[in-house]
């Protein structure tokens, strides 16, 4: 079956906001919490959505996952040059679709999109307690970076380095 991707507009907000809600009830119900429901709201995440950086991973046109994929982040990582980088945040998978074909169709769609954008690398970060999700990242061949205290969290910091668009 064929996954395309495609930038989520403005009447996509529920769709975005529903696959983070089931993401997120999932991972609650099995006592890794990760946002809270009021993080990815319809009013919490429409403003991200009307400024183009949620996308939708559609499995036979039906919404499969979403990531936000964005070309600053002064927030998890103030101490590099953001010039260099795109970081996704946010990658999430509804239950239906789980099993690694979308969640991989959206990473590599990054990597690719931040290569054609002539970025080095795709970073991103996760809670560093959460080992299964870093041996993910790490099996897609992402790096550790580093470890940041980021107010009650600690994360981990990955980062791929994009290989140069041959011309």
């Amino acid at each position: 079956m064929y996954i395309s991707i495609r930038q989520a507009t403005i009447q996509d907000t529920m769709i975005v906001s529903d696959v983070l809600l089931e993401a997120a009830s999932w991972l609650q119900q099995r006592g890794i919490p990760l946002w809270h429901d009021s993080e990815v709201s319809p009013a919490s995440i429409s403003e991200d959505i009307a400024e183009g950086l949620f996308f939708i991973a559609e499995w036979a046109g039906e919404p499969a996952g979403t990531i936000k994929f964005q070309l600053e982040d002064l927030l998890f990582w103030p101490d590099i040059s953001q010039e260099e980088s795109a970081f996704v945040h946010r990658l999430a998978i509804r239950r239906r679709y789980s099993g690694g074909k979308v969640s991989s169709a959206l990473i590599n769609w990054a990597i690719e999109y931040a290569q054609a954008l002539g970025r080095c690398y795709l970073r991103l970060d996760c809670q560093a307690s959460r080992l299964r999700l870093r041996a993910v990242y790490e099996s897609f061949g992402f790096r550790h970076h580093s470890d940041r205290q980021m107010g009650a969290f600690f994360v981990s910091r990955y980062e791929y380095k994009i290989p140069p668009k041959l011309t």
